[in-house]
Order: C-alpha cells, then structure tokens, then sequence
C-alpha cells in the first residue's frame, strides 16, 4: 500500500509541523502533542480542550480556534492521548474560569481525561467533563463500554465553543455540550476497510462488492455486511437507523461526513439522499454539513449525524467559528 509518510514513528509530528507551518492563529508543540489557540487563554473564558487518536482529521486539531476549541491532544494513530497531554492543554487555555474536556466514548480516552481531570484539579484547575456516544450501529464494541463517539463529537466542540465564545460559565458550558450529546446521533458505513501507517495494509478484511453496515471509526465492526448498495438503498438504512433511535420531533443538523477516501462528489450525491429520506419521514433539516471532518484515514465510506435543535442550539451553530477546518461568520 503506497502512503505519502516518511516512517510510521513520526507520522503525527510530521503532521504537526505541517499544521505549524500552515497556521499562524495555533500554537504547536510537536514535542509534546499539544496544539493550541495562539490568543489563550482567553481572559474569562471557559477553555475547551479535546482530543483523541490522530487519524481522524481535521478531528481534533483542525476545530481548534476561535468560537470552538482552545486545545487538542492528537495521541498516536488510533490511540488515545495520554494525561500529561490533556493537562498540559487544560493549564495552557485555563484563565480561571475553568475547563471543559470533550471526550469520546472509547475506553483509553475515558480512563486518561478522568486521570487527567483529577491531575488539573490538583493543580487548582476546575474542570467539567462532556462525554459523546452518539452512534446507534452497535453497543460494547471492541474499544467501547456503550456507544462509541464519533459524528457527534463536531457537533458538541462547536455548539460548547460558541457558548464559551460567549462568556458563558462553565457549569452552563458543561450542560450545553451533555444536551447537544444526548440531541445528537450517528451511523456509519465502509466501503473499503482501513489501512494504517503502522500496518501498511487493510485492518480488516471486506471482500470486493460487500460493504459494513456500522462500522466505526478505528474500523470495528458493524451491524452486518450486504452486497454492495446504492446511495439510495444506504440513505435508507442509515437515516432510518438513526430516526428510529434519535426519534426528533424539531428540526435537524444534518452532517454528512466522509470517512476519508470517498469524494465529494460522491458524497454530495449522497446528501441529496439523505434529505430524501428526511423529507420523507417528515424531518425538517435546519442545516447541512457536508465533508470529511471525522474520517478514519482512508477509508471509504460515509457517516450520517443528525442533532436535533432548538433556537439556542442552533445559534450556537450559527455563531462566528474560525478554525483550520470549520470556518464561517468572521
């Protein structure tokens, strides 16, 4: 398999100095793996600190600026960040008002943010905890207790990025990103499995024709495989999957989201059968994203994320962001 690295031990810091080169608004620490908004902290302002496997990009370094994130923690290659990096990143954009670390529902993550919010605090820091699991495929997958985090994860750092923006505290921070969590849900799908730097090869195997219903972000498994399917006959399932759970009775955000090897063509096509399918089960969608902003390196495929809204959530949505990979109303 051909990759454009030069080895497989300095993938993440060579992205890394290529994200320092390219973003004057960041503040890099390869050394460490702390990338963070160059103005913070911020006086007054709740910090908002994320992180995970790199891997997934722009997820988590690329939200990282004004009106979303203040740091990111990139771990190794589908491995979560360790303590030491999330307090580093929790004192550098603390101004006193306090931190929120965004987690992910993946057990390394969930085991080094707890270690690291203990740590923080010992160190005077408040911090709050918002943990995403919004995919509905499967429950108790190979990295998970309950629900993998995935989609939902873009949803809650810009919705908590705009009310911190705001001057909101953080106990009000906290309690946004836990109800846009529980407003939010996910499914994914994968045409093509996963190669990673370290492998050099597929992860898995999914035979020419067949495609995983489900799959997650690192490429576990699915609910199940099938021939291969029609963008219609995968809106269907996928919307449906995420209907069924999520059940909105208000309008939606609807993020259509590349795994990290399908076009945008392709996915556009796709988009255009997702609101299909929501004009048919009487949805009204609010607003659109589309693209690869939580991918799993190159696979193909698409996921599908739906968050309901009120007139709060979606000004938050709609409030000025200006990071490497979401940027409007500045």
């Amino acid at each position: 398999m051909k990759m454009l690295i030069n080895v497989p031990e300095t993938v993440v810091a060579d992205a890394l100095r290529g994200m320092a080169a390219v973003y004057p608004g960041l503040t890099v620490d390869v050394d460490n793996r702390v990338v963070v908004r160059r103005d913070a902290p911020v006086a007054g302002k709740v910090g908002i600190v994320s992180g995970g496997g790199s891997g997934h990009e722009p997820l988590h370094g690329g939200f990282v600026g004004p009106g979303m994130l203040s740091a990111a923690c990139p771990g190794e290659v589908f491995t979560s960040p360790v303590p030491d990096q999330m307090v580093r990143a929790a004192a550098a954009v603390d101004s006193g008002a306090g931190v929120l670390f965004i987690v992910k529902n993946y057990t390394g993550d969930v085991l080094n943010f707890d270690m690291a919010a203990e740590l923080a605090e010992d160190e005077g820091v408040q911090i709050g905890k918002v943990l995403v699991n919004d995919d509905v495929a499967v429950t108790d997958s190979l990295f998970t207790a309950g629900r993998r985090g995935t989609g939902a994860t873009l949803f809650v750092e810009k919705m908590t990025g705009a009310a911190a923006e705001a001057g909101s505290p953080l106990e009000r921070v906290e309690a946004i990103g836990r109800r846009v969590n529980a407003s939010a849900r996910s499914f994914g799908v994968a045409l093509s499995a996963v190669t990673t730097p370290a492998k050099g090869s597929p992860t898995f195997d999914l035979p020419q024709g067949e495609l995983e219903l489900g799959i997650g972000i690192h490429g576990e498994p699915g609910r199940e495989r099938r021939a291969m399917m029609t963008s219609r006959e995968i809106a269907d399932f996928a919307v449906d999957a995420v209907l069924e759970d999520l059940r909105p009775s208000g309008p939606v955000i609807a993020l259509v989201n590349g795994m990290g090897g399908t076009p945008l063509l392709e996915l556009y096509g796709f988009t255009a059968e997702v609101h299909r399918v929501l004009g048919e089960r009487g949805v009204a969608v609010a607003r659109t994203l589309v693209g690869n902003y939580v991918t799993s390196l190159d696979m193909a495929g698409c996921s599908v994320t739906l968050c309901e809204v009120d007139e709060e959530l979606l000004r938050l949505w709609d409030a000025p962001v200006e990071t490497a990979a979401l940027r409007w109303g500045r």
